[in-house]
């Protein structure tokens, strides 16, 4: 089972949004738009530095950036002149939501000759106005996801969750996936170990083994995972939020959600609400 491809399935740029920056010296930083699911920031040319939730990183030609959640910033290094390319994502579903919970809020991939050409011909498209723009662009930003992350999984650093490794499993794996598509489904853990082909004993002890909870736990966790993000959406209410994650009723859901994420549902959208209201410009950058 290739647990990289079960976990991009169904990831594709659609329209996405593409920049080409020059950053000079000790000019302003590029910031990064906040309002996108995935932003990719890469170095065509020069070096640079780029702070995140976790500190400052160096960046060369060919390296890569990958920012999932909260702002950063990427300034050129002391004397340099730096080209930057950015292309940025959103996703409806739930495919995108499984791919974010997989990663860190900001990583770093070294990078190689592959990812620089890919980097390079982005680039070209950027620059150019020739039929069916956008399509190319589209293309080979998940191109560029795919070796990125590919370069980054193989990292001793990387530390990719336990039910990225566990996808792998032939017991554990199709069980993960079912949930993961299906997170309305009203699971047991005899249907999923159904899914899995062994008995619900089997199933269970090996499911806990790997991931490191308990079957059922895990699914909760991910049913207040997807809510989350789902009422960030225009337009949610718990009710509706409470259907789409497998709870029948408003009620068992909020307490579901208070349990795992430490506030109600109601508040939780509030929250979003007000952030966006109170956040500026999506994007600031100096050239």
């Amino acid at each position: 089972m290739d647990a990289l491809g079960d976990l991009l399935r169904g990831i594709r740029a659609d329209g996405a949004l593409f920049g080409r920056t020059v950053l000079r010296g000790a000019r302003e930083p590029e910031r990064t738009e906040a309002a996108a699911a995935l932003t990719l920031v890469m170095v065509l040319r020069g070096q640079a530095h780029v702070t995140g939730p976790d500190g400052t990183r160096a960046l060369r030609a060919g390296c890569a950036a990958v920012r999932t959640s909260g702002p950063f910033a990427v300034a050129a290094a002391d004397g340099a002149e730096t080209e930057l390319v950015t292309g940025t994502y959103q996703w409806d579903g739930n495919g995108g939501r499984r791919l974010l919970s997989a990663l860190p809020p900001l990583l770093v991939v070294p990078g190689g000759e592959e990812c620089l050409t890919i980097i390079e011909l982005i680039a070209d498209e950027v620059a150019a106005d020739r039929p069916g723009r956008q399509y190319v662009m589209d293309r080979m930003l998940d191109w560029l996801l795919a070796c990125t992350l590919r370069e980054w999984f193989d990292l001793p650093e990387s530390c990719p969750p336990a039910w990225y490794r566990a996808l792998g499993d032939d017991v554990v794996g199709p069980a993960l996936r079912a949930m993961h598509e299906e997170p309305g489904r009203a699971w047991t853990v005899a249907a999923l170990a159904a899914r899995a082909q062994v008995s619900r004993a089997a199933f269970a002890r090996n499911f806990t083994d790997l991931v490191g909870r308990p079957p059922m736990a895990y699914l909760t966790e991910w049913r207040m995972t997807l809510a989350a993000e789902l009422l960030a959406e225009p337009g949610a209410t718990v009710a509706s939020v409470a259907g789409r994650v497998g709870y029948a009723d408003g009620f068992g859901f909020s307490d579901a959600f208070k349990r795992i994420r430490g506030v109600t549902p109601s508040g939780h959208r509030a929250s979003l609400v007000a952030g966006r209201a109170a956040s500026g410009p999506s994007l600031r950058a100096a050239g």
